[in-house]
């Protein structure tokens, strides 16, 4: 093998994401040369998920860094509930779960992503590249063999044993593969706005469904965050109605942001996001792999996207970590991967399609006010019953665990 083909690292991961940079930690503690490669300059953009579940600060814990992580600014979430029409639900209690974190922590993910790579850093194996886009695959024979990248110091070429794409939802690197993405739909798409927060303000997570209309509202300290639910394709429409009439729907379902909506001065203050619920018939190909987004595009239902990106990368990280550490990896040993985590990514998705047909399209597509259905009604009846969706929200189906 000449200079030029030899590997500059054992693992190359595209995307500074949650996954990316878990799995880059993972496999430096491991003892390989790992390199991250991130498109943006910093982490430092608004409107990413920022919810920090029981099972992802159990393997903060388990790599000793829960204490430490916690420092950083946070807000944790006991009970949620939702207000549906004119009554409020207690929908999940985190407290009775089996973990040491029995709360949802609200982190702005550019904090979560500063502390793994400050982490990261403590490994000498460990590298981490900003501003360093990736816009085509290195081929080697019939496998990956790294990945073309552009930089402001100009193109780049690196080769790895393995190349892991962690680049979301509209991944390059798939897209490059060729890999077959399987569209399973979502009914809607998401307007993420922010409103001040007062310190009288309750801090639970507000949920508010109402005729034709969803409003989320997560507590971020100083602000909230909220997230304005439409129809699929309905940007355009709703903006054709103009800024105040949004402000005023925003007042109907949150009568006490009356007074903020103000807050909204242009249509710049408000993101569009693109629901899309999808995956990849297969998540691997001779020297590649794809977690997390790039694998499969989650609902925004339930916050549950990072945390199944985060417990993808941990069983990457438990069964590549031995097979790397002498070189290229056997496609069937990728295909472990798949077979671990295909499952309660299915069951999750399954979960999110059943609720968008059952309550989020039949919402959307109403005019009248919302009678409260019978499961939320045995919710408010019966709060053991609570403790069913916290495990779902706080664990997932299959929550993985850090190997020593």
């Amino acid at each position: 093998m000449s200079d030029s083909q030899t590997p500059n690292f054992r693992c190359c991961i595209v995307g500074g994401g949650p996954a990316g940079m878990m799995l880059g930690v993972l496999l430096a503690r491991a003892g390989l040369k790992v390199v991250v490669l991130e498109k943006h300059v910093d982490f430092l953009r608004d409107f990413r998920g920022d919810t920090i579940h029981p099972s992802t600060l159990e393997v903060m814990h388990e790599l000793g860094l829960l204490d430490e992580f916690l420092k950083r600014p946070h807000q944790e979430i006991r009970q949620a509930s939702g207000q549906i029409g004119d009554q409020t639900v207690p929908m999940a209690d985190f407290s009775h779960l089996p973990t040491r974190c029995k709360f949802i922590a609200f982190m702005p993910q550019w904090e979560f992503l500063d502390f793994l790579a400050a982490h990261g850093k403590s490994f000498s194996g460990f590298a981490l590249t900003l501003n360093a886009e990736v816009v085509d695959l290195i081929r080697d024979g019939g496998r990956i063999a790294g990945v073309r990248a552009n930089t402001p110091q100009g193109p780049l070429d690196l080769r790895a044993d393995l190349t892991v794409a962690c680049d979301g939802r509209h991944s390059t690197v798939r897209e490059k593969a060729g890999l077959e993405v399987m569209d399973i739909g979502a009914p809607m798409d998401v307007l993420w706005l922010r409103l001040p927060r007062r310190p009288d303000d309750p801090h639970q997570v507000l949920g508010r469904i109402d005729a034709g209309r969803i409003f989320v509202m997560l507590d971020r300290g100083d602000y909230w965050q909220c997230a304005y639910v439409i129809p699929k394709g309905g940007n355009d429409a709703l903006r054709a109605r103009g800024l105040p009439a949004f402000r005023d729907d925003i007042a109907t379902l949150a009568p006490a942001m009356r007074d903020r909506v103000d807050a909204l001065r242009s249509w710049d203050d408000i993101k569009l996001l693109t629901v899309a619920v999808d995956r990849l018939r297969s998540w691997h190909a001779p020297g590649l792999l794809c977690i997390g987004d790039a694998a499969h595009a989650m609902s925004p239902i339930g916050g549950v996207g990072i945390n199944l990106a985060i417990q993808d990368a941990v069983a990457a990280a438990n069964i590549l970590a031995g097979p790397l550490a002498k070189g290229p990896v056997p496609e069937a040993v990728l295909a472990r991967v798949q077979k671990r985590r295909e499952w309660p990514t299915r069951m999750t998705q399954g979960m999110q399609v059943l609720i968008q047909k059952q309550v989020i399209t039949r919402v959307l597509a109403s005019s009248r006010p919302v009678q409260l259905a019978w499961p939320f009604k045995l919710l408010q009846r019966f709060p053991v019953l609570r403790r069913i969706p916290a495990r779902i929200m706080g664990m997932g189906f299959r929550p993985e665990h850090v190997a020593r």
